[in-house]
């Protein structure tokens, strides 16, 4: 499995290229699993539509403008619909997929609607590419912890799929004290590497269990 933890969508950016076209192609079938959203904004198929419909979503162009870099082309690019997709349909868009991507915004809310739809099982079935960007980079570790923002008032830590298990990644680091703190806490509790990457210029890819820091990502150990 080819497990790809990135800042942002913009997946053509020069620094990241080079390295995934080794393992993105462009026969290569994606579903968007688009569960991440934030519950007080989006209450409806119609909400949903503003952040990842074709016609006017605020992330549809990024995410398929950065998998046409690759020569995805959007037929082949599916996106799960929390309003508008069945159990079954969302099931087999991930099954007839060789790439699963994950969105950014909320991981535990993106998680709790995967057991609700019963994707669990089918997710960790996958084996070819899971990708995604800040909350669908963390929900691909088994336990991840999240540090105070404006989303999360306090540090906790979450479950996610357990597709990683050797590390914890703490994304958009910018060197601050909350940011800092936090992985202080980790490295002292759970006593493994904390990978840092940086504003949306830092990423890690790990094949098969090989972990490769990609840009600007700070490693910490205890």
């Amino acid at each position: 499995m080819i497990n790809i933890l990135l800042e942002e969508y913009d997946i053509d950016e020069g620094w990241l290229y080079d390295e995934l076209k080794k393992y993105i192609r462009p026969t290569h079938s994606v579903a968007v699993v688009a569960f991440s959203f934030r519950d007080s904004r989006v209450k409806s198929v119609k909400d949903w539509n503003l952040l990842y419909g074709k016609e006017n979503g605020k992330y549809y162009a990024g995410i398929i403008g950065g998998l046409a870099s690759y020569g995805i082309s959007e037929r082949n690019i599916s996106f799960i619909n929390y309003f508008a997709d069945t159990k079954n349909s969302a099931a087999e868009k991930i099954k007839k997929a060789d790439i699963v991507y994950f969105p950014g915004g909320l991981p535990d809310r993106m998680m709790e609607r995967i057991k609700e739809f019963d994707l669990y099982d089918v997710l960790m079935k996958h084996d070819g590419i899971v990708m995604g960007y800040s909350a669908g980079a963390v929900i691909q570790l088994a336990e991840y912890h999240l540090s105070p923002d404006e989303d999360y008032s306090e540090f906790q830590y979450y479950n996610g799929l357990p597709y990683l298990k050797d590390f914890y990644v703490e994304v958009h680091y910018e060197g601050t004290d909350v940011q800092n703190d936090a992985i202080r806490r980790v490295l002292a509790e759970r006593k493994k590497t904390v990978y840092a990457t940086a504003l949306g210029s830092g990423a890690i890819l790990v094949d098969n269990g090989s972990v490769k820091l990609i840009g600007d990502v700070k490693t910490f150990n205890k």
